[in-house]
């Protein structure tokens, strides 16, 4: 990816867009989030090649956060 560029995942379509203190993950719905998130919440159940998001240094630290929180 470049520095100051845009990647669209060719298997889930979510973009990310690099950003000074990280990158920022544009979903299809809600507000943007970071690259632990997406992979608690997709990258982690779709094991597809193809997928941009299975470098573990630029994923980072996974929250409890980070996964799908249903509204109760």
């Amino acid at each position: 990816m470049s520095e100051t560029g845009m990647q669209t995942c060719p298997v889930c379509g979510v973009k990310i867009l690099n950003a000074v203190g990280g990158d920022k993950v544009l979903f299809s719905s809600g507000p943007p989030g970071t690259r632990a998130a997406l992979w608690a919440k997709v990258c982690q159940y779709t094991q597809k090649a193809g997928c941009i998001n299975k470098d573990k240094d630029a994923i980072g630290e996974v929250k409890s956060t980070d996964y799908y929180q249903p509204n109760p």
